[in-house]
């Protein structure tokens, strides 16, 4: 790959995280939130199937948890990725009989 390509995919990397923490207005509750907000306006009487088994004391607490888990994900996933990639680089000489 090129310096110059490198240094463009860098710079629209850079440019994806950046615009949308300049752009969006107001706190990003994600997709679970906005999702409650959006039945509780539709059909105030509902009620939740089930509560959730243990509730973080906050935010933070939450978070991290969330990261944690992604990087367990990704260590695993990238584990097999290695894995698979070695075992098809290594070569296995044949048997002489």
């Amino acid at each position: 790959m090129k310096t110059s390509t490198k240094w463009i995919l860098i710079f629209a990397l850079i440019l994806l995280i950046i615009i949308p923490l300049v752009f969006v207005e107001g706190e990003y509750g994600g997709a679970d939130d906005a999702a409650g907000d959006v039945i509780q306006d539709n059909n105030p009487d509902y009620k939740p199937w089930f509560e959730p088994i243990f509730e973080p004391k906050s935010g933070e607490i939450e978070s991290l948890l969330f990261a944690l888990q992604a990087a367990i994900g990704a260590i695993v996933i990238g584990y097999f990725f290695g894995y698979y990639r070695g075992r098809r680089s290594v070569q296995v000489p044949k048997k002489v009989k």
